[in-house]
């Protein structure tokens, strides 16, 4: 299957806000409005759709849901779909969305992360159409780290085709998280502690190519060994760059997912595999690190772990499809995406 890109979001175009998981609280209407405005002032529609309700775990009846981002993804003047962000059961979408229809559609960008990768890895899939996991609405605000790219940075990209190059700014979120009630304009992250990539399957460099595919760990087990998860047949046999990240789950459970993910076959053409920083919690005899290596070390090919690519901020924007290479050094750590 041949990856299809959307093309670059220009100023005049419509961006669509919908939400298939979880939608806005009151509390935090204050920063979805902000963030509407911040898209706005660089000249884009912005359309939101009905399906926000934050007053339960769940935005709308799945049907509803489905029926909003179909709409959204087949509608030729929509150019982007973002998300304010994850949630907990977007699972409940997927026999509901009509694939056949987006795939022949106009490529549209989707944006998102977390509980957003069970849609985003799905339809990039099945469809071929690339998508961004990155920073998602509420996020659009923050000022970008230097070294990192935003989503914006890759959709708008007038040069596809050209590399778009990333570093590790060295720092990260570890404590706490910004309070949108109190603080719906907040555009600073804080990022209080030093950190680095790491190697967790022996020493040396790493410098690896190929197509980049991935998402959260706990939404995506869910959909091994089904066709929504399958890889045997993207981006016609290249190898893969695999980046998986773990939310909130403990490290046994991580490490059984990883196990069962990697039985159904999901890192068979991984060349390397990227794990993203997590705040997860260790178990009392088996860290975050050691439940990946337990379960994905007899891949035999570089893990490459602490990547921003997971829930502590700040965020790569890293595109399901692209070509990436992956390089990691003593003094270095670099991602390059081409979109072609």
């Amino acid at each position: 299957m041949t990856v299809r890109y959307p093309r670059p979001l220009r100023p005049g175009d419509r961006v669509g806000v919908t939400s298939p998981s979880s939608g806005v609280a009151r509390e935090h209407r204050g920063r979805l409005d902000v963030a509407v405005r911040d898209l706005q002032a660089r000249g884009y529609e912005v359309v939101v759709g009905r399906c926000m309700d934050g007053s339960t775990h769940i935005s709308a009846p799945a049907a509803e849901r489905a029926a909003e981002l179909t709409a959204m993804l087949t509608d030729p003047a929509v150019r982007a779909v973002v998300p304010p962000w994850g949630g907990e059961t977007a699972v409940d979408l997927l026999p509901l969305l009509d694939f056949e229809a987006i795939g022949r559609a106009e490529p549209t960008w989707v944006v998102g992360w977390s509980d957003i990768s069970t849609i985003i890895t799905p339809l990039t899939l099945l469809t071929g159409v690339a998508t961004v996991h990155g920073n998602n609405l509420m996020d659009t605000p923050y000022r970008t780290p230097e070294g990192l790219l935003s989503w914006l940075d890759v959709v708008t990209d007038p040069q596809q085709g050209q590399p778009l190059v990333q570093t590790p700014p060295g720092r990260h979120r570890a404590t706490g998280w910004d309070d949108y009630a109190l603080y719906p304009e907040v555009r600073d992250l804080t990022l209080d502690r030093a950190g680095a990539w790491t190697r967790l399957d022996g020493t040396g460099d790493v410098d690896v190519e190929g197509r980049l595919i991935g998402g959260c760990i706990e939404t995506l087990v869910n959909l091994a060994g089904t066709r929504l998860l399958d890889t045997r047949s993207f981006a016609d046999g290249d190898d893969l760059l695999v980046y998986v990240e773990a939310c909130e789950d403990n490290a046994y459970t991580i490490c059984r997912n990883l196990h069962g993910m990697r039985l159904a076959g999901f890192f068979d053409r991984a060349a390397a595999v990227l794990v993203g920083r997590t705040k997860a919690p260790d178990g009392r005899t088996l860290t975050q690190a050691e439940a990946v290596l337990d379960a994905l070390g007899p891949l035999g090919v570089p893990i490459v772990a602490d990547v921003e690519c997971g829930h502590v901020p700040p965020y790569l924007a890293l595109v399901n499809g692209a070509r990436g290479r992956v390089v990691h050094t003593a003094g270095r750590g670099e991602i390059v995406q081409t979109l072609d």
